[in-house]
Order: C-alpha cells, then structure tokens, then sequence
C-alpha cells in the first residue's frame, strides 16, 4: 500500500510551502501529483523526497535549471557524474566570485560608515557617495535584488 499525502503534508514534510511546490510543479520540477476523484492533489513518498531534494539544492543556491539537469541525472543513477561534478564546480565558481563582490560590497560599505561621523547631511558620506559614485573606491556591483 502506498502511503498518501496532501499537498499541505508534503509541504510539512518537506519543508517547502505549498505555492512553491506548485510553483516547482508548473515549472517542471515536480511531475503533475496524482489527483483522488475530488480533484485533491496527493504525494506519495518519492514526490515528497524529491521535494527534499530539490530544497536541499535551492538551499545551496542551485538555479531551477541546475537542479532540473542533477534530477535527470539522479534518475539515470548507471550514467557517469561528470555532469553532477561539472554542475557543482560552476555553481562553486559563481559562488566563489559572488563572495568576492560581497567583500568589495562590504568593505566600500565600512568606508563610507567610517567616513560619516554624524553632523549633518549635506556633509554625510553615505548620502554624497550614494548620490557620487566617483566617490566611492570600488567599482561595486552585486545584484542583490
């Protein structure tokens, strides 16, 4: 016998909100669930370890197409890890080069505190530089939206 579960309960169970796991589903992460005569979504354990999956690598910062490329590898667990491996190491790099952009982030930040000893703010260095960037040190850029 197959055990069951609700899209509420694979959401529990797995820790990814319900409005994700449609989200994954609409995507094509997550295959169609199986429906019972009222049109109620149901999981069964497969789909909900998948789901723990998929929350693993988004938690690692993997990118939908990343981790829709790992679960066809997954589900050809005879092929050769190349791929799995070459996925990592990229992610890795862009990882690597965002923390990279985060301490030159970081430290123009500290610059500008440093540079503003209050008073007042036609003066404050964090709104000249906000509205200067020839006054910044760095040539920042992140991205964090």
């Amino acid at each position: 016998m197959t055990i069951e579960f609700s899209i509420g309960r694979a959401a529990e169970i797995s820790g990814v909100k319900v409005t994700t796991i449609r989200y994954y589903e609409s995507v094509g992460l997550m295959p169609e669930p199986m429906r019972v005569e009222s049109g109620r979504r149901v999981y069964d354990q497969t789909s909900v370890d998948l789901l723990g999956f998929i929350r693993h690598a988004r938690d690692l910062g993997f990118s939908i197409e990343a981790i829709r490329d790992l679960i066809d590898l997954q589900e050809n667990p005879g092929t050769d890890c190349a791929r799995a491996d070459e996925l990592a190491r990229r992610h890795l790099a862009a990882t690597q080069k965002r923390i990279e952009q985060l301490r030159i982030l970081e430290r123009e930040l500290k610059r500008m505190i440093d540079g503003c000893a209050g008073g007042r703010v036609g003066s404050c260095e964090v709104v000249t530089s906000l509205f200067d960037h020839s006054r910044c040190l760095s040539g920042h850029k992140v991205g964090l939206n």
